[in-house]
């Protein structure tokens, strides 16, 4: 379970270190991939797994469906965590989520995400500014 909000910064190689507490769930490899919002999504291999597996049952004659499987899969790659805690991520992903120098990590239970802080700071402060219609719609969901 990855949970909270964690500043790290890239390194010259793109390198960026998971916090502590999410190493452990990522100690048998991630697969990090482009995700929504401009940001990253990173899961564990067995997450992963569902997700591909759910994707690839889509209907391949609809074009949202293609589209988002091209989305999650063409853009995967393997990130195994080093020595340091520390995962690569890829030039074209870094490119796809602004990712700069500095970024914020945050844990969303099942997957974990990588944002840009500049992103992440204006995602935030919108979404903070619309929580109570948020949280109005998702009530009518049973939430």
């Amino acid at each position: 379970m990855f949970l909270g909000e964690y500043q790290h910064n890239l390194d010259l190689k793109g390198r960026v270190a998971m916090p502590a507490k999410f190493r452990t769930g990522l100690k048998k490899g991630a697969i990090i991939t482009r995700g929504i919002d401009e940001c990253l999504f990173v899961f564990d291999k067995d997450e992963w797994q569902k997700l591909a597996d759910k994707l690839v049952a889509l209907p391949i004659t609809q074009a949202n469906s293609r589209a988002f499987t091209r989305l999650m899969l063409a853009g995967a790659a393997e990130a195994p965590i080093d020595g340091q805690g520390r995962v690569l991520v890829p030039d074209y992903l870094r490119m796809y989520a602004k990712l700069d120098r500095e970024a914020v990590i945050i844990g969303l239970y099942s997957r974990v995400e990588i944002w840009d802080k500049k992103v992440w700071n204006k995602y935030k402060y919108r979404t903070e500014k619309q929580s109570e219609k948020i949280a109005e719609q998702l009530r009518e969901l049973g939430i």
